[in-house]
């Protein structure tokens, strides 16, 4: 199902295509480049701050476009001072972000180095067995100007307690990881169609090399991705070295079984020479038995690639565990004695419910069922 808003986002837009609208409106075209000046740089939150715009200009932008594709309905604030922000969408759909912040030596939390973590759809179709996202469902996906407006509002409310960042004019963040709801492959135009908008010097002018597309392993759209110039880097989201176990928690596995996946991982990986991530996360007595470490420790030589271990997130309603502490590190042990290099990441956000669609899933429960836009077929 597509969702039709009464007017579309301006940060969807490029120059060309924002250019193009305005010489139709009898507007100059070059007052494009000074509206996208406002859009990212200064972050202007509607037309009417847009003050060296002539008012008959600023009042057409206002009649013509959405300046809030996602409102941020509520935040959450980790004992690690990760953050969960729910936003709102047009429909009334809600999707989350998050602001995952690693403290650097010598600074103050308002300095630290800041992984922003990004949504691509409401609800998810792939169903993987472990993950809230999928719980009610896919319905539908999210516009080029919501991935990017969900950016915008991390960057309002980083630049409130860093404003001389703001002032300057740069992101408000370090890294961009699209791992939040949905998958970032089903939703590969208006994906990229965003990322190419944070990247463009005219956008927020943020680096490839800085942001990490994941994938629950939709191989086709993997080596297509490795066509793309631009640099992204790849995840995987693994969680299963065996077919066996991958399909008993991931569907995609059927499709794409591990013989087609790696493959076009590596092919991803020799066409822009940058490592791969491998994600997999830790469940007890499904995927930490140290016969599953030797077998992902095979996959992850093969691709030269890093492991990132992330204990599993309880999810209400799922049945999973997390495995001990003692059997999370023998499993990282074991990888690492096999030459792997591995990260075991004690999660962030545990105390506010940051695996991805918990929040939301929240939210809905509160609001109950009449408050949501139907689910697609």
């Amino acid at each position: 199902m597509a969702f039709k808003p009464d007017k579309p986002s301006i940060h969807g837009e490029t120059p060309e295509g924002l250019g193009s609208r305005l010489a139709e409106a009898g507007h100059p075209r070059y007052r494009a480049g000074q509206i996208f000046e406002w859009l990212y740089p200064r972050r202007a939150e509607s037309a009417e701050v847009m003050t060296n715009l002539p008012a008959p200009l600023r009042t057409w932008l206002s009649e013509n476009y959405d300046f809030s594709a996602t409102q941020v309905l509520g935040k959450k604030t980790a004992s690690d001072v990760t953050q969960k922000l729910l936003q709102k969408l047009r429909d009334g759909s809600l999707i989350e972000s998050v602001i995952i912040r690693a403290p650097m030596e010598g600074v103050g939390q308002d300095k630290s180095r800041r992984t922003i973590c990004i949504s691509t759809q409401v609800g998810c179709a792939y169903g993987c067995k472990f993950c809230a996202s999928g719980l009610e469902g896919w319905r539908r996906n999210l516009s080029v100007g919501e991935i990017v407006s969900q950016l915008v509002q991390v960057c309002r409310i980083e630049d409130q307690a860093d404003p001389t960042r703001a002032a300057e004019g740069l992101a408000s963040f370090d890294n961009i990881v699209v791992m939040g709801m949905g998958e970032p492959l089903a939703n590969y135009e208006n994906l990229l169609a965003a990322l190419r908008i944070v990247n463009a010097p005219w956008g927020f002018g943020f680096g490839a090399r800085r942001i990490t597309i994941s994938t629950s392993g939709v191989v086709p759209k993997i080596l297509e991705l490795a066509e793309e110039p631009l640099g992204f880097r790849l995840a995987i989201s693994l969680h299963g070295a065996t077919n066996e176990v991958r399909e008993k928690i991931m569907p995609v596995n059927r499709k794409y079984p591990l013989e087609e996946l790696v493959p076009a991982a590596k092919a991803f990986a020799r066409k822009h020479g940058r490592m791969l991530t491998l994600e997999f996360i830790l469940i007890e007595d499904i995927n930490d038995s140290l016969e599953q470490a030797k077998k992902l420790a095979s996959i992850a030589r093969e691709l030269h690639a890093h492991v990132n271990l992330i204990p599993y997130n309880k999810v209400e309603g799922l049945p999973w565990v997390r495995p001990s502490i003692s059997r999370q590190d023998r499993f990282a042990k074991e990888l690492r004695a096999l030459g792997v290099t591995a990260t075991l990441r004690r999660e962030k956000g545990h105390d506010i419910d940051a695996a991805c669609g918990q929040l939301r899933l929240q939210k809905e429960k509160e609001q109950g069922p009449d408050s949501l836009p139907p689910a697609a077929a």
